[in-house]
């Protein structure tokens, strides 16, 4: 995808949330604060909305979690935590606040096997699925696609390959030589993608669009995702039960808003606030000075600025056009920040537009593996590799 097709298809004017000189370097928002780093299952990864290319009547929501499973440690990390609440937000209505919810919550794991319980919008329908479960064979298990005849929308649950890259490095070394005054993009020559042979869980739902539109039948939606926890306590048997109310432990809309705009101190609150909170300008004062700090001009600070705090960190998905093209899609048109495709290469985007316009690549131009071309579009998992093999871990 070139930049000039994504500049014209309206990266300007869409409401977006990026950003500049962090104090760690952005790995979209895996371990984007001290509290998700303590706790990889609430640890969100990667939010991706985006209308089925083999079908566009229906959107695909994804959200990734629980980043950097090595193939070897299925057996506890490929989990989802049974006390954790997983919610996708949805904005129909061009406000800040979330107009409906999918929530998800899964069993605890026997046999290798864990159940969905799925709350649909207006808690009209709840739906259970089972997740895929992983394996420490050669080769992966098939995808298992379960689809709830009374509402229309296909589910996954399980590990997959870790579908975002970057070459995280390369950037931490990129901010070091702008902090110290000379700029060094010849840093970005390194290439390695550090998310390549890495594993993630996975939420997938293709979901009709009328589900998603709202009394007013939207043509743009808005997307946002959130892990929620509640009390935990520990029984005698060792078993961890949780009660009460939930509280939400990370969000997300567009890539590495947390990690790389908002300063160490105020982590953790931007992670548990809301869009609402945003739109406010709770931190809006951070955002910009931010921004000030990596040298961006002041036309670009002010669409940044008022992108990041405008409606809410949200992924804006206009659902007149059309999403076309293998793995997803891959038309200029449909490329992020309209939604966000496992294909686009979000990270080359936002580093263009922080570096004014100019194009800046930070050479990681594709997964390390290829994405599928049916739901749920996400790869098969990395598997423990053969005697004397290559792991396909790029630090």
């Amino acid at each position: 995808m070139k930049f000039h097709e994504i500049l014209a298809a309206g990266l300007l004017g869409a409401a977006i949330s990026l950003f500049a000189v962090p104090s760690q370097a952005p790995a979209a928002d895996h371990n984007d604060a001290p509290n998700t780093g303590n706790d990889s299952g609430a640890d969100i990864a990667d939010i991706f909305a985006f209308l089925d290319p083999n079908d566009n009547t229906k959107v695909c929501i994804i959200g990734t979690f629980h980043g950097f499973i090595i193939p070897g440690e299925i057996a506890n990390q490929a989990a989802f935590d049974p006390n954790v609440l997983y919610r996708f937000g949805i904005q129909n209505t061009g406000g800040a606040a979330p107009s409906e919810f999918i929530d998800l919550t899964f069993s605890p794991k026997v046999n290798g096997i864990q159940t969905a319980t799925v709350k649909l919008p207006n808690k009209q329908t709840f739906v259970t699925s089972a997740t895929t479960p992983s394996t420490l064979a050669a080769t992966a298990n098939p995808q298992v696609v379960t689809t709830d005849p009374k509402s229309g929308i296909s589910f996954f649950f399980g590990e997959v390959d870790d579908p975002f890259f970057f070459d995280l490095i390369a950037f931490e070394r990129f901010l070091t030589s702008v902090n110290a005054g000379a700029p060094n993009p010849a840093v970005f020559s390194r290439a390695r993608d550090t998310f390549a042979g890495f594993n993630v869980m996975a939420i997938a739902m293709d979901i009709p669009k009328s589900l998603l539109t709202g009394k007013k039948n939207a043509t743009k939606i808005a997307v946002e995702f959130a892990t929620l926890r509640r009390t935990q306590t520990l029984s005698s048997s060792g078993v961890i039960r949780s009660s009460g109310a939930y509280h939400q432990v990370d969000r997300m809309g567009n890539p590495a808003v947390n990690t790389a705009l908002i300063p160490p101190a105020l982590k953790n609150a931007f992670n548990s606030a809301t869009p609402v909170d945003d739109a406010k300008g709770k931190f809006a004062p951070e955002i910009i000075a931010q921004l000030k700090l990596f040298g961006t001009d002041q036309a670009h600070i002010d669409i940044l600025a008022a992108a990041a705090v405008t409606n809410g960190d949200y992924l804006h998905l206009d659902l007149t056009i059309p999403n076309t093209g293998p793995g997803g899609g891959n038309n200029a048109p449909a490329a992020y920040p309209n939604g966000r495709r496992l294909g686009d290469n979000t990270l080359d985007t936002i580093l263009t537009i922080i570096n004014n316009g100019t194009l800046l690549s930070q050479n990681v131009l594709a997964n390390d593996v290829p994405l599928n071309n049916t739901f749920p579009f996400l790869a098969l998992p990395h598997q423990p590799q053969p005697a004397g093999g290559n792991d396909g871990t790029q630090n």
